[in-house]
């Protein structure tokens, strides 16, 4: 496990820490990527993902921390990783919050000489371009299959 600290925010992959009716209540209900899962397939998601989560302290105690953001990093370990699910609650958009939690992934020990990382966003691509993303640069040669009603059947 990994946690980085700034000021009164702290950034974690504990899975113990995470709150997932935080998760699933955002993804399912105000994600445009997520929604509609089921709490069952969000947590098989977490089960088998790298998962940082962002808190918030009020005090020295983690405990007392409340959850207010999230990223899932599908990853081998050693030459791919696919972004998934990044969210930072509204009340604390604004504040760098998002981009210094990517920081934290990015510089996260195991994912260190990955040969590619990838990600999907449709209104994002600033917060990802300032830790080092760009546009594909041969999207003809990637290729997908994509279910986008799969939680909704």
């Amino acid at each position: 496990m990994a946690s980085w600290y700034r000021d009164e925010y702290c950034v974690s992959t504990n899975t113990e820490r995470l709150d997932l009716t935080v998760i699933h209540e955002f993804l399912s209900q105000e994600s445009y990527w997520a929604q509609g899962i089921s709490r069952t397939l969000l947590e098989r998601s977490v089960a088998n993902s790298v998962c940082f989560g962002l808190y918030h302290q009020t005090d020295d105690d983690t405990t007392q921390a409340r959850q207010i953001g999230f990223a899932r990093l599908i990853t081998d370990k050693t030459t791919f990783a696919y972004l998934a699910d990044v969210f930072v609650l509204p009340d604390y958009r604004g504040r760098g919050l998002a981009t210094w939690l990517m920081e934290c992934i990015i510089s996260h020990k195991d994912v260190q000489g990955l040969r590619r990382w990838m990600l999907a966003t449709r209104d994002a691509h600033s917060l990802y371009a300032q830790v080092g993303f760009v546009p594909l640069d041969k999207p003809e040669i990637f290729m997908q299959r994509h279910e986008p009603r799969v939680y909704q059947a």
